[in-house]
């Protein structure tokens, strides 16, 4: 019934009846299953090498993926993020490949990088996205605890972020030259980046990303 209704209301959608038959009827072939469950969920799928197939597990490499479904078709990695249904992110790819880099070309940009080494990078760097989010929601559990009403908090953090935002749309500008421009020398911007966000809070992250590469790698 839910892939019935899914199909009722996506124009164009064809609902096959195996993984095998989605295969067979594509030219790519996007693999989107989580990292543990690939060997069970790919387990006896047939890839012909006329196939493009795009690899999105985080942490897989493209040998290895090509090793479990037994195939020489072209494997290329990407990682795609939520913001893509929107078409206003940029998605990293692995190696070049001249579909699968026109797909995210459509959906907000595509960013093919020069080897697995700086994909993993890239891929480690997705890692943050959570963490942002969670950033805000603590500025705004500081303000409820001094007496702001929590909806209030909440808009104005939000506000204060999305209109922040939208300067990372001008790319003459590097970021620290974004950050530096929303300062006032011995302002409050500077002495929360000075105080806070300061080298030893900067060395943990950088410490934090480097284990969580070592882990896709």
């Amino acid at each position: 019934m839910r892939r019935v209704r899914r199909r009722a209301c996506y124009e164009g959608v064809q609902v096959c009846a195996d993984n095998q038959e989605v295969v067979d009827r594509s030219e790519l072939v996007i693999i989107a299953v989580r990292r543990q469950d690939r060997h069970e969920a790919l387990a006896d799928l047939r890839v012909d090498g006329d196939r493009t197939v795009v690899n999105v597990m985080a942490g897989v490499a493209g040998d290895d993926l090509r090793r479990i479904l037994d195939t020489d078709a072209p494997v290329v990695r990407a990682i795609p993020l939520p913001s893509v249904r929107e078409r206003r992110s940029v998605t990293a790819t692995y190696p070049s490949h001249p579909a699968v880099d026109a797909l995210f070309e459509y959906l907000g940009g595509v960013l093919p990088v020069a080897d697995e080494a700086a994909f993993d990078v890239h891929s480690a760097l997705t890692g943050t996205l959570t963490t942002h989010y969670s950033y805000l929601a603590t500025l705004t559990s500081w303000a409820v605890g001094h007496g702001v009403a929590p909806d209030d908090a909440d808009r104005y953090i939000r506000g204060l972020f999305r209109g922040a935002g939208r300067a990372l749309s001008d790319e003459t500008r590097t970021l620290r030259q974004l950050a530096a421009d929303h300062e006032t020398p011995n302002g409050n911007n500077e002495r929360i980046r000075t105080t806070w966000f300061d080298p030893a809070n900067s060395e943990a992250l950088g410490r934090v990303l480097d284990g969580l590469l070592l882990s896709l790698r």
